[in-house]
């Protein structure tokens, strides 16, 4: 199942990758908790060790539950070979750690996750790693950037959270005319709406706490790509010990069988309720590229199957009060550090996706304080609408 590529996504979600651990006649990946693999013969124990043969050693290294979970996403989006690591932000991290050293450069956008962005302005920078963060979407000017030389273009899109988009084809071309590795963090997207390696980009990027897990339920994160940069990425995350749990591997395993499923009810619900709060009279502003009026809406239909179930929107008034007011009178949505779980969660941006800036990081970087991130659930849609309608009015 592994290699055939003539099955839909519904398919490969759900067989991708299952036939990479023997479970005797278990229907199920087993959950293999085991921290050492032994071996009595010890030539096979080095051909092991050495990569010459399959097998395990050491679960920080490698582990046969968590192979289940990387090989489903590399099938999903298209990739050489895959690595998993702890969380999302561990496989950002040791992605551009790995990658970028004293003396590089990155050119990345203003419109990142919270985390990725303080990697950008603190973290990056103590190592000698020049970065220049250029508008979103200034294409031109990114181009520009990039044309002056660096060794890695880190875009996001959708972003987080104002649910901007880029053109990854066209950036895509840029970075690799510069020699840079081009990498995409497709968590807002999923493997089910958009393929960044498909558009030309080198590295793709998934915080699998979100979307591919999709139950709230387990830490995650997962790089695709080439076979060459997989391997130096698993280099340093092995060494760095930001190894995927087996059990939160299985627990995504799980929760990607049903992916195309839910990505599939959210995306309607989310643009059937983007264009009703677009409408209402209590609203100042939507963000959802599914809509007309969005700036990227073009783009977003050229280079996605579906736009997500991710939205963002202000309130009339446009105040903390106001957001506030909102969010604590709705009943179908849980106010939490998250997104991309069946369940519809909301917040704002200082409580969720950029709780690590500061007030004034954020409206520098264009992110009203009273936005309400919205991420919508499999709920019935009308229930999510009559919710919002009373939260609002």
């Amino acid at each position: 199942m592994s290699q055939h590529k003539k099955y839909g996504l519904e398919t490969m979600a759900v067989w991708a990758g299952e036939d990479k651990v023997s479970g005797g006649e278990a229907t199920q990946v087993p959950v293999v908790h085991s921290v050492a693999f032994a071996y009595d013969d010890l030539d096979e124990w080095l051909d092991v060790s050495l990569g010459n043969r399959p097998g395990h050693i050491y679960t920080r290294n490698t582990n046969p539950t968590v192979a289940v979970f990387e090989e489903k996403v590399r099938v999903l989006e298209g990739g050489e070979a895959a690595v998993s690591a702890a969380s999302g932000m561990a496989i950002i991290s040791g992605a551009l750690f790995a990658l970028l050293g004293s003396g590089d450069r990155v050119v990345s956008v203003k419109d990142t996750y919270g985390g990725t962005n303080r990697l950008f302005t603190e973290f990056l920078p103590r190592q000698g790693v020049a970065v220049t963060l250029c508008e979103t979407t200034d294409f031109a000017a990114i181009e520009a950037e990039v044309a002056k030389g660096c060794q890695a273009l880190y875009l996001e899109t959708p972003t987080n959270p104002t649910i901007k988009i880029l053109d990854l084809a066209r950036l895509a071309r840029a970075g690799r005319a510069a020699g840079a590795v081009v990498m995409v963090d497709n968590t807002f997207a999923t493997p089910i709406n958009q393929n960044p390696l498909a558009l030309g980009a080198d590295l793709v990027l998934h915080s699998a706490t979100k979307y591919l897990g999709g139950h709230a339920d387990a830490l995650g994160g997962v790089a695709v790509g080439s076979r060459e940069l997989i391997r130096k990425i698993y280099a340093y995350r092995e060494i760095a010990g930001g190894a995927l749990h087996p059990m939160s591997a299985y627990l995504l395993i799980r929760g990607m069988k049903t992916l195309h499923l839910r990505i599939e009810r959210q995306n309607a619900n989310a643009l059937a309720i983007a264009r009703f709060l677009e409408a209402h009279p209590g609203v100042e502003r939507v963000f959802y590229p599914g809509l007309e009026s969005h700036p990227g809406h073009e783009i977003a239909r050229r280079q996605m199957r579906g736009f997500g179930g991710m939205l963002s929107f202000v309130t009339k008034g446009g105040t903390l009060d106001d957001a506030g007011r909102v969010l604590s009178r709705l009943r179908l949505a849980r106010r939490a550090a998250n997104l991309g779980s069946v369940e519809t969660i909301a917040g704002i941006p200082a409580t969720t996706s950029h709780v690590e800036c500061t007030a004034e990081e954020r409206r520098a970087m264009g992110i009203p304080e009273s936005l309400i991130r919205y991420s919508v659930g499999i709920e019935n849609v009308e229930d999510l609408k009559a919710d919002l309608d009373q939260a609002l009015c």
